[in-house]
């Protein structure tokens, strides 16, 4: 395997097979949006239905959007099955950015990174129980429904524009970073890849609606899973074997499990990746529009956690795979970096590179790899646009303007709003290529963003006396310090302020006259102590400022009566510390709706 590393991307191109896997997967992903937009459209029956004393208590919403046909292509008409919608939760997650960036983690900083799948687990376990039962039992259409509902409408509109910026911002990484892994194993135009992701992804998007983002998302997530999968299985049988893979990454000091120190400036410890990961994977699950709009497209609460175990069971196991790979990826070149030997530019090329050199001489495998990226990439964006757009009728022109549009309307509306971001993405990637300091500018802004808001949401499920005062203070509280952390490490980064925490690489094995990079060494103890912090700690810090700053305000600005809040706005692990004058009016409804059921 040593001699293959020492090879150079020029050896190894696409093939005709590659090309036909990876253009099957271009073919299949139209042909969903086709299908379910023009071929199996819903047909509308009338029916009579005999009233039946419901489980739950009764819907609280009649129409969706304003209207029917708007419900079904947002919401499959609250009617999606489980495992599709399990896949695309998956997809709304894992990118290529994902797949790319997990590898390259654990190559550079060793496996205490692998400790991010038992913060998966938890965060399933959390989400299920503490937020997804809120949102089921109001029926929202957008997760920020719920914050005008237990707040005001101002807190409302500011979150949705917060997730329409912090969407916006994220497109051009779902779009640039696969492309570059496919220009890389291909050959193909940068900017041609960029715009085939863009079209396809829009045009099955545009047509078919959420059924065809969802369907397509299974079946790519299938894809992106044994693409990885199988060059996981593949490397280790071309490796030397499993005993010398693990021996070597210990040499290699990538092979850490039980790093605990308490230092809050190491990148990964137990604590940092455990808490960290546990609150940024949270943050995103629990109330992310992305993920809401498809726990809402499910029937029941029941159907929406058993989606979320399959979730937490599939993510957790992919990015398992995905740290192994990284193994596989040191092992390989433990003699010869590949970024100091000048065969990659970016650590995000790391997996591209492997790919190709290990089983690249495999007839299709190298199609099949970058099959599962580019399906990572038209899942993720494909959720983007969705969202964006079902954000932007209901939380902007029905929430924040007030405004009634009739179903054409709000059809040209939702429509119009997918091209555009789809123009959007592709206007990004160029900036962003022309750019190198915007990457880690709109990576703290998504962070903060992330953070702040599931702060929110947080403060109003878990703390009862929460008012719309202190939910605002601590939100623009949490915005401003984990804005000033992010922003500020950046620019010390930037500076050669910090110290890289990267482990120690070789060039002995490679050819020719390569060195390693000098790295200087400098005197951190001189820089901010909350610019040196491990960034698994700025999305915890923005969660419990809004939580601690948003509860002690409230408390000294008239507290909300807790007596008359509406019980299905604070979580069912908090009812058991609520008033019982919370549940009269619940009861006395659920009474008079089984009366009346009884009556007819």
């Amino acid at each position: 395997m040593e001699s293959v590393a020492k090879k150079g991307m020029e050896s190894y191109r696409f093939g005709s097979v590659d090309y036909i896997v990876f253009l099957g997967m271009i073919v299949l992903s139209t042909g969903t949006g086709i299908y379910f937009g023009c071929i199996k459209k819903s047909k509308r029956k009338l029916e009579e239905v005999e009233p039946t004393l419901p489980t739950t208590m009764p819907e609280r919403r009649k129409n969706d959007f304003g209207s029917e046909k708007m419900s079904e292509y947002l919401l499959g008409s609250r009617n999606l099955k489980v495992f599709p919608v399990a896949m695309s939760l998956i997809a709304s997650y894992i990118s290529g950015v994902t797949i790319l960036g997990t590898t390259s983690e654990i190559y550079n900083y060793g496996t205490q990174y692998w400790f991010i799948a038992i913060a998966i687990v938890l965060q399933g376990i959390a989400v299920s129980y503490v937020y997804i039962p809120v949102f089921s039992a109001l029926q929202v259409g957008s997760s920020y429904e719920y914050l005008e509902m237990r707040f005001h409408s101002v807190i409302r509109s500011i979150a949705s524009f917060m997730f329409i910026l912090d969407e916006i911002l994220f497109l051009p990484f779902i779009v640039y970073v696969p492309a570059i892994a496919l220009n890389q194993v291909s050959g193909i135009n940068l900017h041609v890849i960029a715009v085939v992701i863009v079209v396809v992804c829009v045009f099955y998007t545009f047509v078919g609606g959420i059924k065809a983002v969802v369907h397509t998302d299974a079946w790519q997530v299938l894809v992106m899973f044994l693409s990885v999968l199988a060059v996981a299985v593949l490397a280790t049988v071309y490796a030397n074997g499993l005993n010398a893979l693990f021996d070597d990454a210990a040499k290699g000091g990538r092979l850490i499990f039980n790093n605990t120190n308490p230092s809050p400036y190491v990148r990964h410890t137990v604590w940092s990746v455990l808490i960290g990961g546990f609150s940024y994977w949270t943050s995103f699950n629990a109330v992310n529009q992305t993920m809401v709009q498809r726990y809402m497209s499910l029937p029941s609460l029941k159907k929406a956690r058993a989606s979320m175990a399959i979730f937490t069971i599939g993510v957790a196991a992919f990015v398992s795979v995905c740290c192994y790979v990284g193994l596989l990826i040191f092992e390989m070149y433990k003699d010869c970096d590949p970024l100091s030997a000048g065969l990659i530019t970016h650590d995000d090329q790391l997996l591209p590179l492997f790919v190709v050199q290990s089983v690249g001489h495999i007839y299709g495998m190298s199609g099949l790899f970058i099959a599962g990226i580019f399906g990572a990439a038209l899942s993720s964006l494909s959720v983007v646009l969705n969202s964006t757009s079902l954000v932007i009728l209901e939380d902007v022109v029905r929430g924040c303007f007030k405004m009634q549009p009739s179903e054409r309307a709000s059809t040209i509306l939702v429509k119009s709003t997918i091209i555009v971001l789809g123009i959007v993405a592709l206007s990004l990637v160029f900036v962003l290529e022309q750019l190198s300091g915007i990457l880690s500018i709109c990576t703290s802004m998504t962070a903060i963003a992330a953070g702040t808001t599931f702060g929110l949401f947080t403060l109003g499920m878990l703390v009862p006396w929460a008012n719309t005062v202190g939910t605002a203070v601590g939100g623009i509280a949490s915005a401003l310090l984990a804005g000033w952390i992010s922003f500020g490490t950046q620019f010390t980064i930037a500076a050669g302020e910090l110290n890289s925490q990267k482990l120690p690489v070789s060039v002995e094995g490679c050819v020719g006259n390569v060195t390693l990079r000098e790295n200087v060494w400098v005197d951190e103890e001189q820089v901010f102590p909350l610019y040196r912090l491990s960034y698994h700690w700025i999305n915890p810090i923005g969660v419990a400022t809004v939580v601690v700053v948003g509860a002690l305000v409230s408390l000294v600005t008239k507290p909300t009566n807790i007596k008359t809040l509406d019980p299905d706005l604070i979580s069912p692990v908090i009812h058991r510390f609520l008033p019982e004058e919370c549940f009269n009016g619940r009861n006395l409804n659920a009474q008079a709706h089984k009366n009346l059921i009884n009556v007819s």
